[in-house]
């Protein structure tokens, strides 16, 4: 298997960081759905995890298949090391 750079964990722990956050407000939206100040985080950080998404695809390769990432050329979906690998 490849060396994984330093910038791949770094950019991987962002992402999990906001996901965090993403579904903590979700929940709290299920209960809550009229609280604007939540719905305007909620949307700030879907907004920032598009931009991580972004920035860690551009480098490292896709992140997920079924039409929520694009694919290099050539395919490269069949390049290790994949997210839930590390």
């Amino acid at each position: 298997m490849k060396q994984i750079p330093p910038e791949y964990y770094q950019i991987m722990e962002q992402l999990q960081a906001v996901d965090f956050v993403l579904v903590e407000l979700t929940l709290y939206l299920d209960t809550h759905p009229d609280d604007l100040e939540a719905i305007r985080q909620f949307n700030h950080y879907v907004k920032e995890r598009k931009t991580i998404k972004k920035a860690f695809e551009s480098q490292f390769g896709p992140l997920m298949q079924y039409g929520h990432s694009y694919s290099g050329h050539p395919w490269n979906w069949n390049e290790p090391p994949w997210p839930w690998q590390v």
